[in-house]
């Protein structure tokens, strides 16, 4: 095995000078610095942004981890089955846990990541988003499973530390406002290892009683503020769970107004804190209480209200007794009834009237247009109308007769026949067939035919005569 280096600037001891330089090999070389970067540097904590993030399929993923100024090489291991390996995305900045070392048969350093965190977010954190993530995607969030509070609850079941604030802000606000509210204490652990199974048995052990001892309107889950690591023991999915599977409405009042939990999510109410919690669940009787105590009052000045408009009512009435007799208004209203009898009578009489002109007008005129004499008189005019149509064809069919011997005869007259019999003839060449015009278009020893009236002629051309000047 080669000399390690004593110094990364001892270069003396690497190249001294001739005869006694020592030479190192590629691999040597490399392995020396491999040991020097794990031994010297080991393990860090390093943070930038993940790209060129890729799966092989032997389960390890490689990875360059970035900043502004420079980038490292990552790879993750398949046998780190303690990080979550949805943390690692593109883009996405994270904070790194691993070793400095060398891939030797490139001879590039990288970081062996063995913990993921999310930059600016805890393992916890981290942690509670992933849980959350996959309870939604189960619908353990829907809010149409959400039940409704009863608007007057008698007897709940409560999930606290018997110990803590929470359970004294609980009984302080149900003492001032609710005092027959039955209160019925699972007391556990709220925070701690253990704290989370014992939180999910007193809600199982709550709808236990629910069903075989006494009924529960709901359970009140419960405690005080505190940091995340407190208040985890309500992120866990085994409360969750609880939770969800859970036939009495729960309501979670965790920490303070700004801490949030997946109880908080699964739980078919939150309050912002133990109060808030009581004075929802005695917001009912507190209320109704309140409006019997100012009913009396209210229905003293409401019936003071009433007998004060009744009485200015009945001050208007006097009044107007006072200026118009009731004998005198009732003779008026039935001389307006005696009219309107009279003008009903009338109208129902010049309505009936005109209706019995209306029907005589109407019978006339069906009696004046009989339909068998129209059908006849229309019947009649369509037989004059078919023979005269008849008639105008004809006349036609004649005109174009007489025009076509017409044009027939001017034919026969344009003819070769008509001139053939006023004694002309037509030669033409026997082997053609062609009509000879001119003489000197005849060739000595040309076969000809001549055609006349009746029957043709051979001959054989053996001259032609000089044409007449």
């Amino acid at each position: 095995m080669a000399k390690p280096f004593k110094s990364q600037w001892e270069f003396g001891e690497l190249f001294p000078k001739e005869p006694t330089r020592k030479t190192w090999s590629v691999t040597d070389l490399t392995w020396q610095i491999k040991q020097m970067l794990e031994s010297q540097v080991g393990q860090v904590w390093v943070t930038g942004e993940i790209t060129n993030l890729r799966s092989q399929s032997s389960g390890h993923l490689y990875f360059t981890l970035k900043d502004a100024g420079a980038q490292i090489s990552c790879v993750l291991f398949r046998g780190e089955f303690k990080i979550d390996r949805s943390l690692l995305q593109d883009g996405r900045n994270v904070v790194l846990q691993g070793e400095i070392t060398v891939y030797e048969p490139r001879g590039q350093y990288q970081l062996r990541v063995t913990a993921v965190a999310l930059e600016g977010m805890g393992t916890l954190q981290a942690a509670f988003e992933k849980l959350k993530q996959k309870l939604n995607s189960e619908g353990l969030f829907a809010t149409e499973r959400k039940r409704l509070l009863p608007r007057y609850p008698q007897r709940i079941g409560l999930v606290t530390s018997p110990t803590g604030a929470a359970i004294r802000d609980v009984l302080h606000v149900v003492q001032r406002r609710n005092p027959t509210l039955h209160l019925i204490l699972v007391p556990c652990r709220v925070q701690g290892d253990a704290a989370a199974a014992e939180i999910a048995r007193a809600i199982q052990l709550l709808n236990e009683l629910s069903r075989t001892k006494f009924s529960l309107d709901l359970i009140l889950l419960t405690r005080g503020g505190g940091s995340l690591e407190d208040l985890w023991a309500f992120n866990e999915e085994i409360v969750a769970r609880a939770i969800f599977d859970s036939t009495l409405p729960v309501v979670s009042a965790v920490g303070h107004e700004i801490d949030f939990t997946i109880s908080d999510f699964v739980a078919d109410a939150r309050a912002a804190t133990p109060s808030a919690a009581a004075e929802i669940l005695t917001e009912g009787v507190f209320s109704s209480a309140q409006f019997f105590a100012q009913a009396g009052a209210r229905l003293r000045q409401l019936l003071r209200r009433k007998v004060d408009d009744k009485e200015d009512l009945l001050a208007q009435m006097t009044q107007r007794l006072a200026r118009v007799h009731p004998r005198r208004r009732f003779n008026q209203w039935l001389q307006r009834l005696d009219d309107s009898q009279a003008s009903l009578h009338r109208c129902a009489g010049q309505g009936l009237r005109e209706r019995r002109v209306a029907w005589q007008n109407l019978a006339g005129r069906l009696a004046r247009v009989r339909p068998a004499a129209m059908l006849n008189q229309r019947g009649k005019v369509l037989r004059q109308t078919v023979g005269h149509m008849h008639e105008q064809a004809r006349h036609r069919i004649r005109e174009f007769q007489d025009h076509l011997a017409t044009l027939h005869a001017r034919l026969r007259l344009l003819g070769p026949e008509q001139v053939l019999a006023r004694g002309y003839s037509i030669t033409l060449d026997a082997s053609t067939g062609a009509v000879l015009r001119k003489a000197s278009a005849i060739q000595y020893g040309q076969h000809l035919k001549t055609r006349l009236q009746t029957g043709e002629i051979l001959s054989t051309a053996e001259g032609h005569a000089a044409p007449d000047r």
